[in-house]
């Protein structure tokens, strides 16, 4: 019993991963693979700015991570699944990471605090990075809003704000590391998102070049936004009705928005298969 209780770290991050299989699996299954890889943009700048865009988070936690454990450069990877597990399901990576950190109690005796702070903060800094760019963006978006939407978007903007307060309010209470910790994390963390937003605008830029990177910059503020707001129904279609109403270009601009958000998902299944393999040779 108490060996265990030793490896129930390795024994939840190794269901992790089958969940994670499975799920990225039928995912793609669903989505038709073969419908929107014969659509895919040509450009190898494309592909540059999109890598760029999805390694974006496990860097920015990997910058965090080395600062407040000295993490090895082998945490890396334990970052990325931790990535593709919170694509799964919100914050089980945080739960994996945990699991993962406890496997290894000599680069780090009691890893809750960080990797709950850490979480926290991220999520904080979405909040703050989403109020911004809708101050920014909404005296030009607030025309393609219908009254009921419009509605909807003034009250889940409330609720963006009021998740974070309490953590702002009793933060003294929750969280655990020193205070110009936190302040540098939710830094790096506002860096990271506002980092995000530019390379996805590129991205989308060599995609479909005939569009301004300038707009695209405003879609990707919008697709923060939009993402963010709580309230808000389908809210990947509500994207896409906006962006064509933007920009025009209906077909294209559909298939290229499907496939951002089928992309990940690829390099989700690539990433797992080759953690697999490499599992593999070295029980080998």
């Amino acid at each position: 019993m108490p060996q265990t209780k030793r490896r129930w770290p390795a024994y939840f991050g190794a269901l992790v991963t089958l969940v994670m299989i499975v799920w990225l699996g039928l995912k793609l299954r669903a989505m038709g693979v073969d419908s929107w890889v014969s659509a895919m943009p040509t450009s190898p700048l494309f592909y540059v700015f999109f890598i760029l865009l999805y390694f974006s988070p496990v860097i920015g936690d990997f910058v965090i991570f080395r600062k407040l454990w000295g993490i090895p450069a082998s945490g890396f990877a334990a970052l990325i699944k931790k990535r593709i597990a919170n694509d799964v399901l919100n914050y089980s990576g945080e739960a994996y990471f945990y699991a993962w950190a406890r496997q290894r109690s000599s680069m780090v005796a009691a890893p809750f605090g960080s990797v709950k702070d850490v979480s926290i903060l991220s999520a904080i800094a979405g909040n703050m990075v989403t109020l911004a760019m809708i101050a920014v963006a909404m005296p030009l978006g607030i025309g393609l809003l219908t009254e009921e939407q419009l509605h909807k978007a003034i009250w889940s903007i409330v609720g963006v704000f009021a998740m974070s307060l309490p953590f702002l309010i009793f933060s003294k209470r929750i969280f655990s590391l020193p205070r110009a910790t936190l302040w540098w994390i939710f830094g790096v963390h506002c860096l990271r998102l506002i980092a995000g937003s530019v390379l996805i605008a590129l991205a989308w830029h060599f995609g479909l070049p005939t569009v301004s990177v300038g707009m695209w910059l405003l879609l990707s503020a919008a697709r923060l936004i939009v993402g963010r707001l709580p309230l808000l129904p389908n809210t990947e279609l509500l994207f896409a009705t906006f962006a064509t109403l933007l920009i025009g270009q209906n077909d294209k601009l559909t298939v290229l928005i499907a496939v951002t958000a089928a992309l990940p998902l690829l390099v989700h299944v690539v990433l797992m298969a080759i953690f697999g393999l490499s599992s593999l040779v070295r029980k080998t």
